[in-house]
């Protein structure tokens, strides 16, 4: 477990992945999602609801951090311009940011804020949504091929299985709860969102990337949040 706490969050120290930090991963998420929900319930208690949103979204942006938007600017990065698929490999593994990073990030961003500071989500559905997204990437491995001969996933992406895709279950059951019916089509969206993200990295590059499962992160959740505030 310290193996995934410390590769998904700022806590626990710069612990190498193993081969069993993927089976933690839901549980991790449920917790981070847990620390989201006390914090977005505090907030909203002492600011507007555009203000606790935005506290919201850099509180999970230093927890995490960054690691999730790193991947998602990499992946614009990467995936996006007309290039190969050997130069989209080297473009996703620079430090930089690019003018695709520059425009979808913010926009993204802007989105989650957007939906948490409508004040319509439920602080115990983001415990299901984070776990959600950490379930997903979990299950990505075991589906998909690692696109690099070597890189940071290489060290556990063994680890990954099938059967913890068995997790979203109880992840959407709490986004259920939390929200009723309309968290089914959350939990449905967010997978359809990072699955989006999977096929298109397996267009481009061949599989996936350390930087495709932390975009699809971010990508899942933020849909996941968009789909809880579509008017009725």
């Amino acid at each position: 477990m310290l193996s995934a706490l410390a590769f998904l969050t700022i806590i626990g120290g710069a612990r190498p992945p193993d081969r069993r930090a993927f089976a933690w991963f839901p549980l991790v998420g449920a917790g981070i999602g847990a620390v989201m929900a006390a914090v977005w319930w505090a907030a909203q208690l002492l600011w507007p609801p555009g203000v606790a949103a935005a506290i919201l979204v850099a509180v999970d942006l230093a927890l995490t951090g960054l690691l999730h938007v790193d991947g998602l600017a990499d992946c614009a990065d990467g995936l996006l311009p007309h290039i190969g698929r050997d130069r989209r490999l080297e473009v996703m593994r620079q430090p930089d940011v690019g003018a695709f990073a520059l425009a979808v990030v913010p926009v993204v961003l802007l989105a989650r804020w957007a939906a948490l500071a409508t004040g319509q989500i439920q602080p115990l559905s983001l415990v299901g949504i984070w776990a959600t997204s950490r379930t997903i990437i979990a299950t990505v491995p075991s589906l998909v091929p690692y696109a690099r001969d070597r890189g940071i996933a290489t060290a556990f992406i063994a680890g990954s299985h099938r059967s913890f895709a068995g997790w979203l279950i109880p992840a959407a059951a709490i986004i259920v709860i939390a929200e009723g019916p309309i968290g089914i089509a959350a939990a449905f969206t967010a997978l359809a969102a990072a699955a989006g993200m999977v096929v298109l990295a397996g267009r481009r590059i061949g599989g996936f990337t350390g930087d495709v499962l932390g975009a699809s992160v971010v990508l899942s959740e933020t849909a996941a949040l968009l789909a809880l505030v579509v008017k009725p």
